[in-house]
């Protein structure tokens, strides 16, 4: 990187977001290295009834992500932990016949690791993914699944969340028996393509660079990438970002949109894209400005979008989906004469118990 990049405001992040297909190719060639195998076949010899993610922040939402995968694609039932059950109110439920997984870029939050250790002290069947094999996480667990998404300097979280949701994939189509990485072999070569459209992204970003408040939404799949793209438009442009379920929208939270606070849909293909055909009228009959990153046809509907490149199925297409959010995120953030790479009070490790 030229001195000149590397002194523009979000040149580490901006960097990172570029790398992510890189890195979805190396996981793809490296599973093996990554522990993903070992991992999995100790989940089959164990053969859990049902999942617990514990996980915070960005890492979060790629638990949700794989609460959904969980479900859907093994007919387990899936959840999502609240540490300070165990960290703070010292509770110790019986998690026998329970695989927990801790998704942790650093591995290093007091927390999530507290919350392995009961775990296992309780029964369970414990798995950290994180993307430091020598982190706390990992040595609490019974085994550790590295995201290879090499060092990240960025404040914001973007190549580490888009690594935990492919390993996470990766791991849980292996514990069926099936090797997902055919599947997800267009992923990267699809990642380049989008990632080549900045120009659209920065359009976005001169549209939504005074907005004060935006909502979120999507179903299925998709929701997660709602939730993180809520999350990186609050942590690098303070914008006010609320993330729904198109589901849940429709409820009270209807009663948020107006033509003044601009709602970013997600409706890419499949079920969770059909899912939110109820949706979209509801927020046309509020006049609402609606921005729709997802299939052609949703895009072509709404008053501005992104279309997505076709070729990856519903169940990858969030890797895909958050790239451009994550673009936005950033251009706005400079737009507003902000650094992301420098965000008020934020560090990589958040200290809680």
């Amino acid at each position: 990187m030229t001195p000149a990049l590397a002194s523009r405001p979000g040149h580490l992040m901006a960097a990172e977001i570029r790398e992510q297909p890189a890195i979805w190719r190396s996981l793809l060639a490296h599973a093996d290295a990554a522990g993903i195998d070992a991992a999995a076949e100790l989940i089959r010899s164990r053969r859990p009834r049902a999942v617990l993610f514990v996980a915070r922040g960005t890492s979060d939402h790629a638990a949700l992500y794989a609460k959904y995968l969980v479900e859907i694609r093994h007919g387990l039932p899936a959840g999502l932990v609240s540490p300070s059950t165990m960290t703070a109110y010292g509770a110790r439920p019986d998690l026998r016949d329970v695989l927990m997984v801790g998704v942790s870029q650093s591995g290093g939050s007091p927390d999530l690791v507290r919350s392995l250790e009961v775990a296992r002290e309780q029964g369970a069947l414990t798995v950290a993914v994180t993307n430091d094999v020598s982190s706390p996480l990992a040595r609490a667990a019974h085994a550790h699944v590295d995201v290879l998404a090499g060092p990240e300097r960025s404040v914001a979280a973007t190549k580490s969340y888009t690594a935990q949701l492919l390993a996470l994939y990766l791991l849980l189509e292996r514990v069926r028996d099936v090797d997902g990485r055919e599947a997800a072999a267009p992923l990267p070569d699809l990642g380049d393509a989008l990632l080549a459209r900045t120009d659209e992204i920065t359009a976005l970003a001169q549209r939504y660079r005074f907005a004060q408040r935006m909502i979120t939404t999507a179903r299925g799949y998709s929701y997660p990438t709602a939730r993180e793209a809520a999350l990186k438009l609050m942590e690098t442009s303070y914008v006010s970002a609320q993330a729904f379920s198109g589901a849940d929208l429709l409820h009270g939270p209807l009663a948020l949109v107006d033509p003044q606070v601009p709602v970013l849909a997600v409706v890419a293909s499949g079920v969770g894209g059909a899912a939110m055909g109820d949706v979209l009228p509801r927020l046309a009959e509020r006049s609402a400005d609606v921005c729709c990153v997802g299939h052609p046809s949703a895009v072509t509907d709404a008053a501005v979008g992104f279309a997505l490149p076709e070729g990856a199925p519903e169940e990858l297409s969030p890797l895909l989906e958050i790239l451009p959010f994550q673009l936005l995120a950033l251009q706005v953030a400079v737009g507003r004469g902000g650094d992301p790479d420098a965000p008020r009070g934020l560090s990589k490790i958040t200290e809680t118990l």
